[in-house]
């Protein structure tokens, strides 16, 4: 039967995987199917000493998503957004207010297509010449989401919107320029603690464009 959003299958992941021969998936259920999938999965596990053990896990199912790092080599400045989170706020965060990397689930996109169109929905910018970094799962143990990450250079000609989100989707977000060295520090005392901003941060400082050594940015 379709759900509320006229899904239907919804109990059909993960039970035709064979990828792992240690793996073999006995049931599925949906536990809760709101806007995203909660569900319950019980399967067989080879451990290493040869023995089988049941077990069970719950994964939420959000979709994969796509974040980009903006940067501007020639003033040292990176392009980042600052909205209220929730889940941060109930478990401890100050007040919720989170500085990121421009990200979205992918929807029906592909991943750079995604990533295009939130740089453009929460920053206001027309992101041109773009390189993946990496894509890494965010939250193995429970979340399935695979999060593809980019970097793509700006300037003041690529800032053609105001950002900000999309109100009927209940965004309301702040865009925020900072010091590429300001927001280094900012991840050394705590003020940036979303773990995507925080990576592809520490990826530009290493191995991106304020490495050391570091190539000219395309068309810059």
């Amino acid at each position: 039967m379709p759900d509320s959003r006229g899904r239907t299958g919804l109990d059909r992941a993960g039970r035709d995987l064979t990828r792992n021969p240690d793996v073999v998936v006995r049931d599925v259920e949906v536990t809760s199917d709101g806007w995203h999938v909660l569900r319950r999965t019980t399967f067989e596990h080879r451990r290493r000493d040869g023995t089988w053990q049941v077990q069970q896990r719950e994964t939420y199912d959000r979709g994969d998503g796509a974040t980009v790092l903006l940067y501007d080599r020639e003033r040292a400045t990176v392009l980042l957004t600052r909205q209220f989170r929730f889940p941060a706020y109930v478990n401890d965060h100050p007040d919720g207010m989170l500085l990121e990397t421009a990200a979205g689930l992918l929807d029906a996109d592909d991943p750079e297509s995604a990533v295009r169109r939130e740089a453009a929905e929460e920053l206001g910018v027309e992101v041109g010449e773009i390189a993946p970094v990496f894509a890494l799962y965010t939250s193995p143990g429970s979340v399935t989401e695979r999060l593809h990450c980019y970097a793509a250079p700006y300037g003041a000609a690529d800032r053609t919107g105001a950002g900000g989100g999309l109100v009927e989707e209940g965004e309301d977000i702040e865009v925020v320029e900072l010091p590429f060295a300001q927001a280094l520090r900012m991840v050394a005392d705590g003020r940036i603690v979303d773990a995507k901003t925080v990576l592809l941060l520490q990826w530009a400082a290493l191995h991106g464009p304020f490495a050391v050594g570091a190539a000219p940015a395309p068309g810059r």
